[in-house]
């Protein structure tokens, strides 16, 4: 935060905030609504009297530059569980009432997660699912039964949640000091193995089992000659319908109370979505069906008043897709590194073709990093063949006109001088940092989401570098 306000930034982009399951990626989570507990800070803890300075000296010899999720969340949920317990054997805790108030305001989504992860912990994480019968049916005798046996996990569960959200609230109210909005994230598509599936399962395609009958993905595209595979459940958004679309609304409300603005993932898919039978083996496989399109969003609007979106319109866009963007006012994105290959959007990521009304990007979490990208052979991260590489960076040349000059810098500069209202830019480009710094490649299960910076890497000099451009071009 403090680095942004010394280098003129004003939004500080974040991923999903929830907390992570399968592959650690935040758009796989637990819940929707929840937040990570594994952003807890545990040093405010210890301030509270919650754990003893003992409890941080044995800190494990974590890696600097990526996260060990294993390690971590074996370490930190051990102390977190310490804190509750401690807190929570205290009735006369001077922040007692405020724990008391938080469930009390939070109970349409905190007592299904809490209960939820409780029991999964018992289940030793295996997926609802396959669950016995009666607590994965929800049965409401099992659901009593389970909540009296699992009583302290579960408000064990519902202190780190309080926990999160209040040390949350700090860092926003510390951002809104420094002139700093936060833009969020929700994903369009939740995990299968999460709460808003088991406590919802009629919002969700499924059997009677509870497993998916059709899944998300998208159609071959540049990171994939068979498409992607997601995995998630799809809606049965005629169900969402009729109860005016209450779950959406709720989760719109609570991510607008934690950020300023919140990117809209796969915009797309709200007009017109590529659903995947259950039992295929690629993404191929699946069909374009339409989607909930503009009643949605009038029922939102109708409910929340403002709608801050920002539209991830990228990937198989069409010009209904575009008009469902522009008949509500979202700006949509654009990504600098998908202007100069065969992409059919490429002429639109053009910054001499941006208009006003858009964010635009160096490259997102899904992309290489800018080094990255110029460097790389392509092998294994998109379906670019070695000569559409080689004409990617004749023309990449040609239109930015640059030599030798830094990559990073060179795209930060154009996307800053462009006429684009948002100019984000990923930290890894900020820092210059090659492909062992990139956050995310479609497709793959394993080794994503675990790049960390290094606070030192944040010098000075970049700061006055990258406050001098932003002042350059009146941002």
């Amino acid at each position: 935060m403090e680095f942004l306000a010394e280098s003129g930034q004003r939004i500080w982009q974040v991923l999903p905030l929830s907390p992570t399951g399968y592959g650690d990626s935040p758009y796989q989570c637990f819940s929707a609504f929840a937040g990570n507990p594994l952003f807890i800070d545990l040093t405010a803890l210890q301030e509270q009297g919650l754990l003893s300075p003992q409890d941080l000296v044995s800190v494990p010899n974590f890696p600097e530059e990526h996260v060990e999720y294993g390690r971590v969340i074996d370490f930190k949920n051990a102390l977190l569980r310490k804190a509750a317990q401690t807190f929570l054997a205290d009735s006369a805790h001077t922040d007692r009432s405020a724990f008391d108030v938080f469930c009390q305001n939070n109970n349409d989504w905190l007592d299904d997660y809490a209960l939820f992860m409780a029991c999964k912990r018992v289940y030793k994480e295996v997926a609802w699912a396959n669950w016995d019968p009666g607590i994965r049916q929800r049965d409401s005798a099992a659901l009593k039964e389970w909540q009296e046996k699992l009583s302290s996990e579960i408000e064990t569960h519902k202190f780190a949640q309080f926990e999160f959200f209040r040390q949350w609230e700090t860092l926003r109210t510390h951002c809104r000091g420094c002139g700093i909005s936060i833009m969020g994230d929700i994903p369009i598509y939740v995990a299968h193995d999460s709460a808003d599936v088991w406590a919802h399962p009629e919002l969700f395609r499924l059997n009677e089992q509870g497993g998916p009958t059709a899944i998300a993905g998208v159609p071959p595209d540049y990171f994939s000659a068979t498409g992607q595979l997601w995995g998630n459940p799809l809606y049965r958004w005629n169900v969402s319908a009729a109860s005016g679309h209450r779950w959406w609304i709720d989760r719109f409300r609570a991510s607008l109370k934690l950020f300023d603005l919140v990117r809209l993932d796969h915009f797309r898919g709200f007009e017109a979505f590529w659903e995947v039978p259950a039992e295929a083996s690629t993404a191929a496989e699946g069909k374009w069906v339409k989607g909930p399109g503009a009643e949605f969003f009038r029922t939102s609007q109708t409910e929340l008043k403002e709608l801050p979106f920002i539209a991830e319109n990228l990937g198989v866009i069409t010009p209904e897709v575009e008009a469902l963007r522009k008949q509500f006012g979202f700006p949509g994105m654009s990504l600098l590194q998908f202007a100069f290959g065969n992409d059919p959007q490429g002429p639109t990521f053009r910054p001499h073709n941006y208009s006003r009304e858009l964010v635009a990007y160096t490259g997102g979490h899904d992309n290489d990093t800018t080094v990255g990208w110029w460097t790389s052979s392509g092998v294994g991260e998109s379906t670019r063949s070695a000569e559409d590489i080689r004409e990617e960076r004749d023309f990449t040349r040609a239109y930015l006109g640059f030599q030798n000059e830094p990559v990073n810098w060179i795209f930060i500069r154009t996307v800053l001088a462009s006429v684009a209202n948002i100019a984000i830019i990923p930290l890894q480009d900020v820092l210059g940092l090659g492909s062992d710094a990139r956050m995310n490649l479609p497709g793959t299960l394993v080794g994503n989401w675990k790049w960390r910076y290094k606070p030192s890497a944040l010098t000075q000099a970049i700061r006055e570098q990258l406050r001098t451009l932003t002042g350059l071009y009146d941002r």
